[in-house]
């Protein structure tokens, strides 16, 4: 509306708006009097988000095109811009500049084979400057910087973090997975979330061979052919939480070695059930966040297609984390992990990495806000 005072961010997906949401409903809660206006790049995070009560408006970015972004620009007129982790457009930098709306680019990482860098006399790098301050995750991510003559630069960490802390706080209670873990004779509970069947190759024949391990999977996506494919790899039996709910004995009828979580939005809780996590999607596109698991003070297993991820090079340096690169690296991390001290003090270093990183958030408001 005509007067209104905008802050518009805008998140890629799903995985750019969790980082973007602590900072937005940090805004919410201490400055009412603006409005926000959040823009989405892919249908994943729009059409899963759209009905978000945090902003006032939820809407698709407009192409990154001159007339459509001056346009866009004119119409919304915000006060600020604030852009999550990997967005940077070009149209949009330029027009914003030029129109001295300050702009901001937060939980961004850089890394050396960015255009920015290896061309770092090159027009992409002025992009970068028409941010009014850019804060990173990472000291390399800094330097990296510095060396193109960027300095409006804060190392202040990923507000994943502060986000992963605020989920725990509010996890939800899963009755069926408290059944599941309440039968004698289990050694301990292992959770794979947004786990793909690339992922499965690597833990299906340890786990079949290990009847007193229970499992709870999540799978990434899910259909009824997909369930039912994954149900019958497992030898000891497997039920999905659905029909659980709807038959409560079911599990102590069939005391099954493992349950598939066929529903949407328990995973981060579901992870509080576990004594081991397995986070999938580091056999395909790119490891799914450690941290949601971290959290819990669980040791944490992945596959290795996560160098885009600080987070899970130091967890893993720390002991927290423990990277697999083939069905036989799992096996040999899962026997260690029987063991309930090694488990222990992988879970602690887990946990104490994820608490020492809180505070981005907060660093980021006080500066743009100030």
């Amino acid at each position: 509306m005509p007067g209104d005072r905008v802050i518009w961010v805008h998140a890629a997906s799903l995985g750019e708006f969790e980082q973007g949401r602590p900072l937005m409903e940090r805004i919410r809660r201490e400055l009412p009097h603006y409005k926000i206006l959040l823009t989405f790049f892919s249908p994943s995070g729009f059409e899963v988000r759209k009905n978000y009560e945090g902003a006032d408006c939820v809407c698709y970015l407009p192409f990154d095109t001159p007339g459509r972004v001056k346009r866009f620009i004119e119409r919304v007129n915000p006060e600020m811009a604030i852009f999550v982790k990997y967005e940077i457009w070009r149209n949009y930098l330029y027009q914003l500049n030029r129109r001295d709306i300050p702009s901001y680019l937060i939980s961004a990482v850089f890394r050396p084979e960015q255009l920015f860098f290896r061309h770092p006399k090159s027009w992409y790098t002025d992009w970068l400057r028409w941010y009014k301050h850019i804060f990173v995750q990472d000291e390399g991510s800094r330097r990296l910087l510095e060396g193109v003559g960027i300095k409006n630069v804060d190392v202040c960490g990923d507000t994943r973090f502060d986000r992963v802390s605020e989920i725990r706080h509010q996890q939800k209670k899963i009755p069926e997975l408290e059944t599941f873990n309440a039968f004698p004779g289990r050694e301990m509970t292992i959770m794979a979330g947004s786990s793909w069947p690339a992922d499965e190759e690597i833990y299906i024949d340890w786990i079949n061979a290990h009847p007193h391990v229970k499992l709870v999977v999540a799978p990434h996506e899910f259909d009824a052919k997909r369930l039912e494919t994954l149900r019958v790899r497992f030898k000891n039996g497997a039920v999905l939480i659905s029909e659980v709910r709807k038959d409560d004995s079911l599990l102590e009828k069939k005391n099954p070695q493992v349950i598939i979580m066929d529903c949407f939005g328990l995973l981060s809780s579901a992870y509080s059930y576990c004594d081991v996590a397995y986070v999938g999607g580091g056999f395909g596109a790119g490891l799914h966040n450690i941290n949601e698991a971290a959290v819990y003070e669980v040791p944490v297993i992945y596959g290795p297609n996560n160098h885009k991820f600080i987070e899970a090079r130091e967890l893993r340096e720390l002991g927290g984390g423990h990277e697999v690169k083939s069905r036989e690296d799992f096996e040999s991390i899962a026997e260690r992990l029987l063991d309930a001290e090694t488990r222990e003090k992988s879970g602690k270093a887990a946990g104490a990495y994820i608490r020492s990183k809180l505070g981005a958030t907060d660093k980021i408001f006080e500066s743009i806000m100030k």
